[in-house]
């Protein structure tokens, strides 16, 4: 193990949901950038591939990036400038959903539900090439807390070689030193918490574990490995996102990670 997983976050934002800019979107005191590239008229994937582009170049100048984002698919950039400093990586994705979707099965075509695929090479030709993101095998990805699968992403879970293990502390904590000394890149997606405690979450997943829970979540996860990366997908409603209980719970989990967030106040406060 090395000292990043204690080191200072690099502080990075991302205010977008797929090819969608969010106003709304709270940027902490200490945030190192927030991305906002301009964005030409053309296909949702040519415009979020621009995105991720921009994104990937805040990643590689950041030592230990901490991400907040108002997506899941935007982790395709900070793993793909992880996947350039290290020959090995794993990911503990927490999420209520398996974001294990690809073009060939899903019902919706909703792109931040593939997210998960796309980094385990499942989605080729949805994205262009310009990331140089290297696949991350199934064996060292940890999938926890989804309880909210698709059918057919269901069974592309059972039969794949992902890890899928509850948001529970000691769960998580085996599953990653089961993977061994290998940094490991940090994923959540706030509606894996109990929808009850997430008021204008934009894809609510019913019951599922409190936020305290995920708190120890990782915190474990920050005990067991080197947690070389981490991203919080903020997905709250465009109009919800900057509330201040939605604060507050980026507030614990970032603080959980070792973060210590100030805010600016929102317009019109």
């Amino acid at each position: 193990m090395t000292d990043d997983r204690t080191g200072a976050w690099d502080l990075i934002v991302t205010p977008w949901h797929l090819d969608e800019y969010i106003p709304a979107f709270p940027i902490p005191v200490a945030a190192t950038q927030a991305i906002r590239p301009v964005l030409p008229a053309g296909p949702v994937p040519t415009r979020m591939s621009l995105l991720h582009r921009a994104a990937l170049d805040a990643v590689t100048q950041a030592a230990r990036p901490l991400v907040l984002s108002g997506d899941c698919p935007t982790t395709r950039a900070v793993v793909a400038g992880l996947r350039h400093r290290h020959r090995d990586l794993a990911v503990l994705w927490l999420d209520a959903h398996g974001d294990f979707n690809t073009p060939a099965i899903s019902t919706s075509g909703y792109l931040g539900g593939m997210a998960l695929a796309m980094l385990t090479g499942r989605t080729p030709g949805l994205f262009d090439d310009t990331l140089g993101l290297r696949p991350v095998p199934d064996t060292g990805v940890v999938l926890a807390g989804a309880r909210d699968l698709d059918p057919a992403e269901r069974d592309a879970l059972t039969t794949s070689h992902v890890r899928r293990v509850p948001a529970d502390p000691a769960a998580i904590s085996s599953a990653l030193d089961r993977l061994g000394p290998v940094p490991v890149y940090l994923h959540l997606d706030i509606d894996v918490i109990d929808a009850l405690q997430l008021p204008g979450a934009r894809f609510p997943s019913g019951l599922g574990p409190s936020l305290a829970q995920i708190e120890e979540c990782l915190a474990a996860a920050c005990a067991t490995a080197e947690v070389t990366a981490a991203y919080i997908a903020c997905a709250w409603l465009p109009e919800h996102v900057g509330d201040e209980t939605s604060r507050q719970t980026i507030t614990r989990l970032t603080a959980a990670l070792g973060a210590d967030l100030a805010w600016h106040e929102p317009d019109g406060d």
